[in-house]
């Protein structure tokens, strides 16, 4: 409605200028008439006098009568464009009031004229940047159940809230994980403000990412596009988009700080690798949104920050849309992520450090996972209570690992049924030993 009403008020400041200059033009033209009418007549009747003079003879009454009738008719026809004028001017003002009441516009504001704001090339790129991408992200409530202690009525109640952005047309969200963790019911807020119940495809704990999914006609959902983020470069723009504390879509801005940056996932521990770092804001509430570059494409998903207040303070990281692009199609097919593991549980990094070794300490290798079937030991205590040491891992295909990020890290970049030779220091030697990845229990 402001826009309405500041286009009419243009329209209007012109349209009364308009008639202003009519106005003035027709009384100029007017008053021009009139005076060449009048030297007109002087330059008639001036020759006859001074001839008058010359000739003395008498003006006869049908040529007076003839100047006077000329004089007459030309006040006439001044009286007659003078009553126009009044008449022009009075139904103009009718008319602009009768239009005011129409519009519902300020009167006070109908004879303004505003000025368009002028931006820059880089503004206009990142207002038209907004715009474009704000349909494709999405707001996302993550509600709990909970017994009300004093009536016990079962309740759903926020529990949390962040954001995420459409991926395809078919209706899938994504999102991190630790957006949705918990939730006994989870909605999804379009730009449009309309609200739909979500259902959860799938996720990947481990890389803290999401699929959901909601029924919604295809006409409403807008993809966001989809980046690459393996020629990224430190120092190029990019835009976070999201809903931080609750509120409508927000925009902030920076450059990519770092690049191959690592984060550990906020679920399960497990290292993130090639993990994005920016300085674009990324506060409570822009998790799970767009990291976009400056064409719009996204290139990330806005994960985690680093800061001891829990504010933004320059430090976020992103997930790169490479790792997320393999999740995203894996869940959408099969509804999990199909991912290596040897099977087992191994001791924190300090604790063997307080050995002085490097490696991962097996803790415990289950007989019916990969690395119990293959033979390696678990920690264990004696009859006399002494603890017995399992087998330490120093390396997997003649990759050293030193701790267990390295050991992730390393199975990260192998595919379930590969074969892979473990180096493990047991006792005081070193063996190697022939282990097949398999995926997790929950997973086959």
């Amino acid at each position: 409605m402001q826009g309405m009403a500041a286009t009419t008020t243009i329209a209007y400041s012109s349209f009364s200028s308009t008639i202003s200059r009519f106005f003035i033009r027709n009384q100029t033209t007017k008053n021009t008439i009139t005076s060449n009418s009048n030297t007109s007549c002087s330059n008639n009747i001036i020759p006859f006098k001074t001839r008058v003079n010359r000739t003395p003879k008498i003006i006869s009454e049908s040529q007076s009568s003839f100047f006077s009738t000329k004089q007459d008719s030309t006040a006439c026809k001044s009286a007659i464009a003078s009553t126009l004028d009044s008449l022009f001017v009075v139904c103009t003002s009718m008319a602009l009031s009768l239009s005011l009441i129409v519009a519902d516009v300020d009167p006070a504001l109908a004879f303004v004229v505003s000025t368009p704001r002028k931006l820059q090339t880089d503004e206009l790129a990142t207002v038209r940047l907004f715009q474009e991408n704000t349909p494709s992200v999405v707001y996302i409530t993550n509600l709990a159940t909970k017994q009300d202690a004093f009536t016990l009525d079962v309740l759903e109640v926020p529990q949390g809230s962040g954001s995420g952005f459409i991926w395809d047309t078919e209706g899938h969200i994504v999102t991190n994980y630790h957006v949705i963790r918990g939730a006994s019911d989870l909605r999804v807020t379009l730009a449009d403000q309309s609200t739909y119940e979500a259902k959860v495809v799938g996720y990947d704990q481990d890389k803290d990412v999401a699929v959901l999914r909601i029924d919604v006609p295809k006409d409403k959902l807008r993809p966001v596009p989809i980046g690459v983020s393996a020629d990224l470069l430190v120092g190029q723009k990019v835009f976070a988009i999201g809903n931080p504390f609750g509120l409508d879509h927000t925009l902030t801005t920076g450059v990519i700080s770092g690049l191959r940056r690592e984060i550990s996932s906020a679920a399960t521990g497990r290292p993130i690798q090639d993990v994005i770092q920016t300085d674009a804001a990324i506060n409570p509430g822009n998790s799970g949104g767009p990291l976009l570059d400056s064409s719009g494409n996204l290139i990330g998903i806005n994960t985690a920050i680093y800061s001891p207040s829990g504010a933004s303070s320059g430090v976020g990281f992103s997930i790169p849309v490479d790792t997320v692009g393999g999740i995203v199609d894996q869940l959408v097919k099969y509804g999990k992520v199909t991912r290596p593991i040897l099977g087992i549980k191994f001791a924190p990094d300090q604790s063997v450090e307080q050995l002085g070794v490097s490696g991962v300490l097996v803790l415990d290798a289950p007989p019916e996972g990969p690395a119990g079937k293959a033979g390696l030991l678990s920690t264990k205590r004696d009859a006399y209570g002494r603890l017995i040491l399992g087998d330490i891992i120093t390396s997997v295909n003649g990759k050293k690992v030193t701790n267990g990020s390295d050991l992730y890290r390393i199975l990260d970049t192998c595919k379930v049924g590969d074969k892979v030779t473990v180096e493990v220091l047991r006792g005081d030697h070193q063996e190697k030993i022939p282990v097949i990845l398999e995926p997790k229990p929950d997973e086959s």
